[in-house]
């Protein structure tokens, strides 16, 4: 069985559409994982303290609040990772749900394969996230060949330097310490350069590709800072500390 798959894995879904809920149920309990209902935002919102689930996924489309709302009161107080399933395709949707504070969005229909790796995923991250906070003495991450000390803003690829401006700097800087969330353009925008800068999204392109130059062997196809088309970027294969084994 896959070690994520086990009852100590709670997850909360708000949906108010019966049958979602209800099949969604039985992939998930299949998976050996304990889950929790709630139909609208209100019931979501006391069912996400109480329950205190490790993953929450959310509908966007609830009868007495937009989605959207709802992240924002879970981000008020909990970090807890939030799958937005949602019929709503359009990309300014998901940028939306994105700058709310969700980690990841799947739109319906979607397939089970899909859904599964998705919370797979996010699970892995959480803990990760738990892992590094408890080991927290050490500043330096490292993924593929790349290591960085986030404290000496040192960076080494292949074990050589590597020169990064302060701006490009702060950009890796906030990929990692999102832990392989989507960040938005707007996102990196107000982290990296502040909120005047929000207009200027050629600023982000122009360095993210020098970035890109200096940390992937092929720039072109990068394996690492990844884009999500017309939504943003994330970091992959952010592995643990260094001297903690291969990544």
């Amino acid at each position: 069985m896959n070690p994520l798959s086990t009852p100590a894995h709670r997850i909360l879904m708000i949906e108010d559409d019966p049958g979602i809920r209800r099949f969604v149920r039985l992939v998930l309990e299949d998976e050996g994982w304990q889950v929790f209902e709630a139909d609208s935002a209100r019931r979501g919102l006391i069912e996400a303290a109480s329950r205190q689930p490790d993953l929450v996924i959310l509908d966007l489309g609830l009868p007495d609040a937009d989605g959207k709302q709802v992240l924002a009161e879970l981000r008020g107080w909990t970090t807890v990772p939030v799958l937005v399933l949602s019929a709503r395709e359009r990309e300014d949707e998901k940028v939306a749900a994105l700058d709310a504070g969700a980690d990841d969005y799947l739109v319906k229909p979607f397939g089970v394969p899909e859904l599964l790796a998705r919370l797979r995923v996010m699970l892995r991250r959480r803990q990760q996230v738990g892992a590094a906070a408890g080991a927290a003495a050490s500043s330096q991450v490292q993924f593929g060949q790349v290591q960085v000390d986030l404290a000496t803003h040192e960076v080494r690829r292949a074990g050589q330097s590597v020169h990064l401006t302060p701006i490009e700097f702060r950009l890796l800087a906030a990929l990692i310490a999102a832990q392989g969330r989507v960040l938005t353009h707007r996102q990196l925008l107000l982290q990296v350069w502040g909120p005047e800068y929000l207009s200027r999204a050629h600023y982000l392109r122009v360095h993210m590709a020098n970035l890109r130059q200096k940390i992937e062997q092929e720039p072109a196809q990068p394996r690492h800072l990844v884009t999500e088309l017309q939504v943003g970027y994330r970091l992959v294969g952010l592995g643990s500390e260094i001297g903690a084994g291969p990544v």
